[in-house]
């Protein structure tokens, strides 16, 4: 049987996952006035290795799982109506669960156990070739008006929406096991956490959602007391492309997707609920569902600040979430809170707190080594799930930045060869647990979230933008975030290299108009007495030749640390137009090997190449119309009168 069947929703048997806690030297974070308005929720439990936070009322262990919440019962059974699937399983999200699904898959060569001496506990998944990206053109918000999606939105009326996807739904599991599959985003008692159930056809989804939420029996307890649930129908169908959709009904806190195996289109529980559902959850109930990661970073007199920081795909989120200080550097320490997503409340000190929704990293593998990211290349060498990854003779994981091994066959499991194109799929991933990271946070399991610093817009731009700036306040911020513009990549179906516009790294990812978005984030802001200062970076500014002037990876401390001393007020900046600069001396530059005409090049502005940037960022939001704070045309306003008048030079 072909791997790629595994996408197909082959009949299986039961499925959990495997997690162990490690942990990372890192301090609590100061939680003065906070630390007593929230702790009421919460206890410390030690008889929690896995959560590190338990609910405070005990689990019902012998409870049937399908007897714990009327709610899911009654929709499970809907669905296995309309889908009449051969078998229903209620996952428990134990371990030994997990361990029986990958055996079976294993034997039935749906899954390829890897080389047991280099990469124990590690499996290979292969797709289909048509079904390796997130499909933006096929995923669709479904409002009741229109303009609530907003033009950054495909829409679809919900009542077109459901009957299409009931067209589809209908039937598609005959021959297959329907998997029950409860989750919590965030830690289980943490007040900001939010429940889901997935039903999906897939035991490749089971897998991953036990490894990247925390599923099973204690999320489906959660969702009964919490009386609300996201409800998030799959089926991998006949993978056709022609049948192939992402709905998303905010307004119901529902999600259907059909045809597709590949895991932002499969994996309810990452974009589509985390950001696209949540998104509007939050403007509901007064947060934000951001595409961020979450970086402790503590400096050598033992401060540690936390850090959020949004980019778009494969722009270096990974590596900063990661990041290793360089040797230059000593006294410095890292600790990932999140890679990906993160949900941010008010909190009652006045500042903005937040978790990470997520418990595993689905990250682009082609590029991980030892000197690009030590901690990924390190945390995937074991108990990992490989996706579209190429082989070696000996059965190792191969990708594209790997030094090591040569390929034999490549991610559709042909003899490699280059004229087929490279041996892993650019868009290759890798799913393993959150505590698998050798700097992982255990921040990531405290139910109060952290308290954040500074928040970090940046893209992938090769001229324009510079180095860093940060914005002059709040409102500056939001505009600072909306004007993010990056080349596309290989995360999503479509032509690479494009320049777009992807405020905050959300536009495949917002699940409501972008100009009721921004309203939300300014109306987030006048409720913080202290908000964190907004930044702005570029890691990847080319010279005239092509080359990158800026070292990046680890080097790129030396930017947070000038961010972190701006917001305790020890770094002094220049004033430019569009925010403030670092000067050459305001940057921690020992041990870096860096031209001094380089450095003052990346902190530099091009007068009229800014003034055509505020132009298309005006044109860019002339989309949105009337939806548009005025409070956003305001500041462009202003940056195009200090480039007019030279206000602020940077030069």
């Amino acid at each position: 049987m072909p791997m790629n069947d595994l996408f197909r929703g082959q009949r299986t048997a039961k499925s959990g996952r495997d997690r162990q806690r490690t942990a990372a030297d890192e301090p609590d974070p100061a939680r003065s006035g906070y630390n007593a308005a929230i702790s009421r929720t919460a206890r410390r439990t030690p008889s929690a290795p896995r959560h590190g936070w338990m609910m405070a009322i005990a689990p019902q262990s012998f409870a049937s799982l399908a007897d714990l919440s009327r709610g899911v019962t009654e929709w499970v059974q809907s669905v296995k109506q309309l889908t009449q699937p051969d078998h229903v399983h209620w996952c428990e999200g134990s371990d030994a669960e997990i361990e029986q699904l990958k055996h079976q898959l294993v034997a039935r060569g749906e899954l390829q156990t890897l080389n047991e001496e280099v990469f124990p506990g590690c499996l290979l998944a292969r797709s289909d070739p048509s079904d390796v990206a997130r499909v933006e053109h096929l995923t669709f918000v479904c409002t009741a008006k229109p303009d609530d999606a907003g033009p950054n939105n495909h829409w679809m009326d919900p009542s077109e929406a459901h009957r299409k996807m009931r067209n589809l739904f209908r039937g598609c599991m005959k021959g297959r096991t329907l998997y029950v599959v409860p989750y919590c985003m965030g830690p289980l008692d943490s007040p900001y956490a939010r429940g889901g159930v997935e039903i999906t056809d897939s035991p490749y989804v089971v897998i991953n959602m036990a490894m990247m939420t925390r599923m099973g029996r204690p999320a489906l307890e959660r969702i009964a007391r919490d009386g609300t649930f996201v409800k998030g129908l799959h089926s991998t169908g006949e993978l056709d492309p022609e049948r192939r959709f992402i709905m998303h009904f905010p307004e119901e806190l529902a999600i259907e997707s059909f045809g597709s195996g590949y895991g932002g289109n499969a994996l309810l529980g990452k974009k589509c609920h985390a950001l696209r559902i949540a998104s509007w959850q939050a403007r509901s109930e007064g947060w934000l569902a951001e595409h961020m990661l979450i970086v402790g970073i503590q400096n050598p007199e033992g401060e540690t600040h936390y850090v959020a920081a949004a980019f778009p795909s494969a722009c270096g989120k990974t590596n900063l979430a990661m990041l290793i200080p360089p040797d230059s550097m000593p006294g410095w320490k890292v600790f990932t809170v999140g890679d990906d997503i993160a949900w941010l409340q008010p909190g009652p000190d006045g500042r903005l707190w937040a978790i990470n929704p997520e418990a595993g990293y689905f990250g682009v593998v082609p590029g991980t080594n030892e000197s690009t990211n030590r901690n990924a290349y390190h945390m995937i060498r074991r108990d990992t799930l490989f996706t579209n990854v190429a082989l070696t003779a000996d059965r190792q994981p191969w990708w594209e930045g790997r030094v090591n091994g040569t390929p034999v066959i490549d991610w559709q499991g042909r003899p490699y060869d280059p004229k087929n194109g490279p041996a892993a799929h650019p868009n290759a991933r890798f799913t393993v647990a959150a505590t698998r990271n050798p700097s992982y946070s255990p921040a990531a399991e405290d139910p109060r979230g952290v308290p954040i610093s500074a928040i970090v817009f940046g893209g992938r731009r090769r001229e324009v933008a510079p180095l860093v700036y940060e914005a002059r306040d709040w409102a500056h911020g939001v505009v600072v975030g909306a004007s993010v513009a990056s080349e596309t990549t290989a995360a999503a179906t479509g032509q690479v290299g494009v320049v777009r516009r992807d405020p905050m790294a959300m536009k495949p990812f917002a699940g409501y108009n972008f100009g009721d978005y921004w309203r939300h984030w300014l109306s987030i802001g006048s409720r913080l007495s202290k908000p964190p200062r907004v930044f702005h970076v570029n890691w990847f500014r080319r010279d005239a030749a092509g080359k990158f002037m800026w070292p990046g990876f680890g080097d790129n401390l030396r930017v947070l640390e000038w961010m972190l001393k701006r917001a305790a007020g020890r770094a002094d900046a220049t004033d430019s137009p569009i925010g403030a600069l670092p000067r050459p001396a305001d940057l921690n530059l020992k041990g870096l090997n860096i031209d001094p005409q380089t450095l003052q090049a990346l902190l530099t502005i091009d007068r009229d190449a800014w003034r055509r940037e505020v132009a298309d960022m005006r044109e860019y939001l002339n989309e949105f119309g009337a939806r548009v704070p005025a409070e956003m045309r305001a500041e462009l306003d202003r940056i195009e009168r200090r480039l007019a008048v030279g206000q602020g030079d940077s030069q």
